[in-house]
């Protein structure tokens, strides 16, 4: 169940929020060729099964970015913003990518809420730390800090 925020003050009030982690999701073959095809990234270690098993990872895995932009549908298990005109993603602080995700892994996301701030225009800039788990690793597979605007 997502954390539902009606309004700046709601958004302000998150600061330090840990939001929780979503559900988990397959990492396919399909979804990281269709990944491939969209941003036309055919490296092996992504594409060719046969060829990735004798790769540094021992199979195919999905590309750093497929991993980063499932952050996006993720987040919104996390999180619901209401009373608001309009939010938008202002960029990304860092990411890191400590772990690779090995086709046939599941996925979750973690998020947790940075200090809030008010912005010129009647906003909040919120500030949030991503970190994308991979079942069964110890480590994950993506950590990101990412900012969002959202304006009343």
């Amino acid at each position: 169940m997502p954390t539902v925020a009606n309004g700046l003050a709601d958004l302000i009030s998150l600061s330090g929020a840990d939001l929780g982690r979503t559900g988990w999701i397959d990492i396919t073959q399909d979804r990281v060729n269709t990944f491939a095809d969209a941003t036309d990234d055919h490296q092996w270690i992504h594409t060719d099964p046969e060829k990735a098993k004798e790769g540094p990872f021992g199979g195919p895995i999905a590309h750093g970015y497929l991993t980063l932009s499932l952050v996006i549908p993720l987040f919104g298990e996390l999180l619901t913003i209401t009373g608001t005109r309009l939010s938008v993603n202002y960029g990304l602080e860092k990411v890191r990518f400590p772990s690779p995700v090995p086709v046939g892994a599941k996925i979750r996301l973690h998020g947790v809420v940075g200090t809030v701030e008010e912005v010129k225009g009647n906003g909040v800039q919120m500030p949030l730390t991503f970190t994308v788990e991979v079942e069964g690793s110890a480590k994950p597979a993506c950590v990101a800090e990412a900012v969002y605007r959202h304006y009343a």
